[in-house]
C-alpha cells in the first residue's frame, strides 16, 4: 500500500497525541482537564490574517510573464507539526506559519496558490526538476543548499535541544555534551548534517559517540524521547518550543544556531525577485507580524526578505 504525504501527517499528528496522553497518563495532567491532547489540539489557532491581503501591482509586475498569464503558482508543501504547518481537526484544512505566509504571498502577488502536500525530503529534488514552482517546508537557509536551491527569506528560525525534564541537560552549547546519547531528529534536515559534520568531536574528546536515530514522523520522534529510547531532540526552534508547550514531562533547552528560512526555488528562478516583494510588502502592511503573532513566532521576524542570504555561522 502506497501512504501518501497527507495520511503520513495525520499519523503523525495522532503519534503527537499519544505520546501526551502516555505523559499525561504519568500524573502531569489529564485529558479532560485542559492539559491534554484534546487541548493541544485546540490550541491550534485558526484566526484569519490573509484573506484581507489586497494586490500589490508592483510586486506583480516582477513576476514572469508566463506566470502572470497562467495566474497561479504551483507549491509543494510539506505537512508536519504546528507551528510550520500541520492539519486541523478535520483531517483536511491545513493550517500554519508556513500556509499562511505562502497565501498571503499569492495575494500580493494576485495568483493562485496551488498547494499540493509532499514529503519533507522530495519537496528539494522536485523543484529541481521544475514539477513545483517553489515550495514549503521551514527549509533553513545552508551554503550547502544554496548550491542547489534558490531561496527568498520570511523568517528566521534554527536548531535548538529539547529532553525530559528528568534529563541532566539544562543547556547544549556544545556538541560534545552529546557525546555518549542518543538524539532524534527529523529525515532529510538540517539537524542530520550538522551532526554528522561533528562526530569527529566525540572522538576527538575521547568520549563515546553520539548515536543519531532518524524519524520521518514527527509523532515517532516525541515518542522516541518520552519513552526513554532518545536522550535528547534536535529539531527546529519554534517546533520545539510549540511542541513542549503541548507535552507534559518535557523540556525546552536553549536554541543552539539560528538559520534564516526561506521559500524554496529551482536554481537560478526568475520568481525570486516578485516574491521577495511580496514579503516586503507584507512587513509593511502589517500582515507579516500578524502572522507571527498568530503563531507566537515573534521573536523569528526579520528585517527585510533576502535572496539566498550566506548561511549564518
Amino acid at each position: 500500500m502506497t501512504t501518501t504525504p497527507r495520511a503520513t501527517a495525520l499519523r503523525a499528528a495522532a503519534l503527537l497525541a499519544t505520546a501526551a496522553l502516555a505523559l499525561t497518563a504519568c500524573g502531569s495532567g489529564d485529558p479532560s482537564d485542559g492539559t491534554g491532547p484534546a487541548a493541544a489540539t485546540a490550541r491550534i489557532p485558526t484566526t484569519d490574517v490573509v484573506s484581507g491581503v489586497t494586490k500589490d501591482p508592483a510586486a506583480a509586475k516582477l513576476l514572469p510573464a508566463d506566470v502572470r498569464a497562467r495566474g497561479s503558482l504551483s507549491l509543494a508543501s510539506s505537512v508536519g507539526s504546528p507551528p510550520s504547518a500541520t492539519y486541523l481537526p478535520d483531517g483536511r484544512t491545513l493550517a500554519g506559519q508556513d500556509i499562511d505566509f505562502a497565501d498571503a504571498v499569492g495575494k500580493v502577488l494576485g495568483v493562485r496558490i496551488k498547494r499540493e502536500v509532499a514529503g519533507f525530503e522530495a519537496i528539494l529534488p522536485a523543484l529541481g526538476s521544475g514539477k513545483y514552482d517553489l515550495g514549503t517546508g521551514n527549509f533553513g537557509v545552508t551554503d550547502e543548499r544554496r548550491r542547489t536551491i534558490d531561496f527568498v527569506t520570511y523568517v528566521n528560525d534554527g536548531q535548538g535541544f529539547a529532553a525530559r525534564r528528568d534529563s541532566p541537560l539544562r543547556k547544549v552549547t556544545s556538541l560534545r555534551q552529546l557525546c555518549g546519547l542518543t538524539v532524534a531528529i527529523g529525515a532529510g534536515t538540517t539537524f542530520e548534517t550538522t551532526l554528522e559534520e561533528n562526530a569527529h568531536l566525540c572522538e576527538e574528546a575521547g568520549k563515546q559517540p553520539y548515536d543519531v536515530k532518524t524519524y520521518a514522523e514527527q509523532g515517532a520522534l516525541w515518542i522516541s524521547l518520552q519513552q526513554g529510547r532518545s536522550d535528547v531532540v534536535m529539531s527546529t526552534v519554534n517546533g520545539l518550543r510549540y511542541a513542549v508547550k503541548q507535552q507534559p514531562g518535557l523540556r525546552f533547552l536553549n536554541e543552539f544556531k539560528r538559520l534564516e528560512v526561506g521559500f524554496a526555488f529551482k536554481k537560478g528562478t526568475p520568481l525570486a525577485p516578485a516574491v521577495r516583494a511580496a514579503v516586503n510588502r507584507l512587513e509593511k502592511d502589517g500582515t507579516y507580524d500578524r502572522i507571527l503573532r498568530k503563531w507566537g513566532t515573534g521573536p523569528s521576524a526579520i528585517a527585510t526578505s533576502r535572496i539566498s542570504p550566506p548561511e549564518v555561522k
